[in-house]
């Protein structure tokens, strides 16, 4: 089926609450996106009337299934609040009732209140009808601690940073740094940004890409010297497990000195909030991402003793987002895309899942509230099998598992397990007054001695008079860390470089 014409697509709004309304304004004056034929809603006190002149119909499936007959071009789902499982049944039903388009403002997670905008509408994804349903943040009150600050976000290209950064937008901070090495990602986050502030996305805010690389320790210390960054949130590592493992230096040069060189260049620059991003993988770590975002959390909550008072470096920690770059979702779009198999490790392989929405909105609403030195976990709820997510994915493009597209077991990849830990033995969760955020304890805090780690870690990523022996040695490396962290393991046969 064909795409609308724009100009004179037929649009249908699924609600007509206050995004709902807030749409269909923009659309009647700005006509080159077509015409709202009507608002559909489940409100008896709003169907039979008109809001902003378009007649309100519903209820909502009834007159879904009505359109059958006559099929629109175009449905745009304007409920912020709406559930996954109704996501997932008007989704379906708008599908049957042969709309050319469907649109979804964001979720209540990242709708300011009373603020929502047309272009903010984007095409529907499987990751808003997977998962369990988010909680409700009011963003400007949680972010009202960044008002008025300069705000830096490492890795600002990524699916994290940048997912950060579009809702700093509403932060009304005044600077915020786009931070990444990755010129593209950099030039891409900016651009959009630019385009939602222009579209009426948030509040006048000065935006900075900085292109620089944290692992030159030099250039970090400078360039935050110069920009002078109230908050700060690192959310810039290489994360990918198999990669890591088959480049286990460069995970540690990047993820942990490149840590290091921007706590170091923090303290002395005087940023006021330090938030690091990080991973379940770091619990009891068995990959060398795990370590290194391990000792990326160890070296954000030393920070506490360096810093002055009212200064706070802190950690938080969850599992997988749903449709990261490089994470399962895009993968197995791919796979179904080309008719399948769509590959999974293990029958039983299981993952805590969340949407990149709500957990940058939980990241920025413990940026406000967390304490220095403390590490916090977000609620993941219960793990998924990942088999299950492939299958529902599969029938969200319309097909049957195992007889419209097959499931293979590929075996777990090195440096993955079959399940995932939110925390370790030692480790106890301590719930806090905000939902889906908990503070973590360790039963016995022991001493850990990090400084000597990194010693001895050093020469094996940067050259050093006396270190050519070991200089890029995956060996040495390893089994420096399997000395000091147990729980990694180390291939049996892996080469020297």
């Amino acid at each position: 089926m064909k795409s609308p014409d724009r100009e004179n697509a037929r649009i249908y709004i699924i609600g007509a609450g206050f995004a709902g309304r807030a749409i269909a304004r923009e659309i009647a004056s700005r006509t080159v996106f077509g015409s709202v034929v009507a608002f559909l809603d489940d409100d008896a006190a709003k169907i039979g009337g008109k809001i902003e002149g378009v007649p309100v119909l519903g209820p909502i499936r009834d007159v879904v299934n009505l359109l059958r007959r006559t099929p629109a071009d175009e449905a745009i789902i304007a409920i912020p609040s709406a559930t996954r499982e109704f996501l997932r049944e008007l989704y379906f039903l708008l599908k049957h009732a042969g709309f050319v388009r469907i649109r979804i403002v964001p979720g209540i997670a990242q709708i300011v209140e009373g603020d929502a905008h047309l272009i903010q509408a984007r095409e529907i994804d499987p990751q808003d009808l997977l998962g369990r349903n988010t909680v409700a943040i009011g963003l400007r009150e949680s972010l009202s601690y960044l008002r008025g600050k300069r705000v830096l976000i490492t890795g600002a290209g990524g699916s994290i940073g940048s997912e950060l950064s579009r809702q700093l937008l509403s932060a009304g901070v005044a600077r915020l740094y786009l931070f990444g090495h990755g010129e593209n990602s950099i030039y891409q986050i900016d651009r959009e940004l630019r385009l939602l502030q222009e579209g009426g996305v948030g509040e006048r805010t000065a935006i900075v890409p900085v292109i620089g690389e944290l692992k030159d320790r030099e250039y970090t210390r400078f360039i935050l010297g110069r920009l002078k960054a109230d908050a700060i949130f690192h959310a810039a590592a290489y994360k990918h497990v198999p990669m890591t493992e088959e480049n286990p230096i460069a995970a540690i040069e990047n993820n942990v000195f490149g840590t290091r060189n921007l706590v170091d260049a923090a303290l002395a620059a005087g940023t006021r909030r330090f938030v690091l991003i990080s991973t379940d993988k770091a619990v009891e770590p068995v990959s060398v991402y795990g370590v290194s975002k391990y000792l990326a959390e160890r070296l954000v909550t030393a920070a506490k003793d360096r810093a002055a008072p009212g200064r706070e470096f802190m950690v938080v920690r969850f599992g997988n987002v749903l449709g990261s770059r490089g994470s399962i979702l895009p993968l197995f779009r791919r796979q179904i895309e080309r008719g399948g198999p769509v590959t999974v490790t293990h029958s039983e392989a299981a993952r805590y899942f969340m949407t990149i929405p709500e957990a940058c909105s939980l990241v920025l609403k413990t940026g406000g509230v967390g304490k220095s030195g403390r590490t916090y976990i977000l609620d993941m709820g219960e793990p998924v099998r990942i088999r299950e997510l492939a299958e529902q994915l599969i029938r969200f493009y319309g097909y049957e598992p195992g007889r419209d597209i097959a499931i293979e077991y590929i075996g777990l990849r090195p440096g993955e397990r079959l399940e995932e830990r939110l925390f370790s033995s030692e480790e106890t969760l301590v719930p806090t007054e905000y939902p889906r955020i908990n503070r973590l304890e360790r039963q016995t805090e022991k001493d850990f001695p990090l400084e000597s780690l990194l010693g001895e870690v050093a020469p094996i990523c940067s050259p050093t008079a006396g270190g050519e022996q070991v200089y890029r040695s995956r060996h040495a490396l390893r089994g420096t860390l399997k000395k000091y962290v147990p729980t990694l393991i180390v291939p049996d046969h892996e080469p020297e470089y």
